[in-house]
């Protein structure tokens, strides 16, 4: 797992929660949504609010605490004004109860 940053513990990320992680310098959100977890960048497209102080809905959609724009958690894309840029994805992955993310996906 040289390519890989473990960022926490599964535990400390339940279901339904985002935390907030950094890797390689790299601040990123890692969301449960319903045991399957996701890595995107940290910051919205719009103006640089930290979406882990966002609401996550049940549907995968992650709210930007600033202005209201909403991301696929799964893909990153914006979804709602006022963002139109996706934001990155990082690959993440569970070993003996931690928690891995690549930084850089093409690693």
């Amino acid at each position: 797992m040289s390519d890989w940053w473990q960022v926490g513990r599964i535990e400390d990320i339940p279901p339904g929660s985002v935390a907030r992680v950094e890797a390689d310098d790299v601040p990123m959100a890692v969301v449960n949504l319903g045991g399957e977890l996701y890595a995107l960048t940290n910051l919205c497209t719009h103006m640089d609010a930290e979406l882990h102080e966002g609401e996550l809905d049940p549907e995968g959609e992650l709210e930007c605490p600033a202005h209201g724009a909403r991301f696929d958690v799964r893909t990153g894309e914006a979804l709602t004004p006022p963002a139109f840029e996706t934001l990155e994805t990082y690959p993440v992955q569970v070993a003996d109860g931690l928690v891995y993310v690549r930084p850089d996906p093409d690693d």
